[in-house]
């Protein structure tokens, strides 16, 4: 199993790249085991959603 450290650069680094299926496999794995990363994940996610509004924001929408 990987740790908590590795799972989190994993989640960073499928925001850059699709990861190997061997990387996606251990992530999956992780992820139903552990507590803490989870809720990483999903703040990565929000961060990722709301940088991508951002970027499609104009002044024309107020």
């Amino acid at each position: 199993m990987r740790s908590c450290k590795d799972v989190t650069a994993l989640v960073i680094a499928r925001e850059d790249r699709k990861l190997p299926f061997a990387e996606q496999l251990a992530l999956r794995m992780h992820m139903a085991m552990c507590k803490a990363c989870p809720p990483f994940e999903r703040q990565v996610l929000s961060m990722r959603n709301a940088m991508k509004q951002w970027r499609n924001y104009t002044d024309d929408e107020r």
